[in-house]
């Protein structure tokens, strides 16, 4: 009787574990894991080549990348926004150097007309100094941007009218060959654009010069002599061909003219 019930038992436990192991058997595999989701985007513009301070900005120097749209700040320009400004950006002049592959900003760059244009486009070592103009001592008008013209003074000669006692006047080119950046505040000439007379006329000036400039104010009449193209070569900061070099402050004075006036 013992015996017939260790032999049940046994029967049961057999019995239980081949359930269990059936059981177990069939038990499906838990689903995989859904993918995360996909990354957002956004296409921001990026310098293609290292863009360095006062360069300017060609064809090949700015694109659309793509970028993590968590990590595309307001600053960034975003073609969703503004789906023209790799155009725009084009002919623009930097004004903080931008390496390759970052964004850039508005800040870096100096757009047309806009604040700090005229500082861009100045030659290293090179100053801005403004003059009064009229249609007179300026060419009648004819004077535009990029222009390059003759500095001309016209003072009276005090000394020479002590000894004669004649009134007299002489005349004289202080600088010559520098180029005009602009009349008034227009810095380029626009195609078909029509001959204003401008009041004020900002020339490209190395120190010395902005200095002798500045003298001459005081001494008597500025007057603008505009210079043909071809005398007008595309010049280093120093002027134009060695005739059109002058001394230390890069002064010259050709032509001396005086004129006598009686009474």
């Amino acid at each position: 009787m013992k015996a017939a019930r260790l032999v049940v038992l046994g029967v049961a436990l057999a019995a239980g574990g081949i359930a269990a192991y059936l059981a177990s058997s069939h038990h499906e595999a838990p689903p995989p894991a859904p993918p995360p989701p996909p990354l957002a985007t956004v296409e921001i513009l990026i310098a293609k080549n290292d863009l360095g301070r006062g360069q300017l900005i060609g064809d090949g120097d700015v694109g659309w990348q793509l970028w993590p749209q968590v990590a595309a700040t307001e600053s960034f320009v975003k073609k969703t926004e503004r789906p023209d400004a790799m155009r725009q950006f084009i002919g623009a002049i930097v004004r903080i150097p931008v390496a390759a592959g970052e964004p850039i900003r508005d800040p870096a760059v100096v757009f047309e007309k806009g604040s700090g244009f005229l500082a861009a486009v100045l030659r290293k070592g090179m100053r801005a100094v403004s003059m009064e103009v009229s249609a007179e001592n300026g060419a009648g008008g004819f004077i535009l941007p990029d222009d390059h013209v003759d500095v001309i003074l016209t003072r009276r000669d005090k000394a020479a009218e002590k000894l004669t006692g004649v009134e007299k006047f002489t005349s004289e080119a202080i600088l010559r060959n520098v180029r005009v950046l602009a009349i008034d505040q227009a810095v380029e000439e626009k195609a078909g654009q029509k001959v204003v007379v401008g009041k004020t006329a900002t020339l490209e000036l190395n120190p010395d010069q902005a200095e002798t400039l500045a003298l001459s104010r005081q001494l008597g009449t500025l007057s603008l002599a505009l210079r043909s193209l071809v005398d007008s070569p595309s010049s280093s900061a120093e002027g134009g061909d060695d005739n059109d070099r002058g001394g230390p402050m890069n002064t010259v004075r050709y032509g001396v003219s005086t004129l006598s006036l009686t009474h």
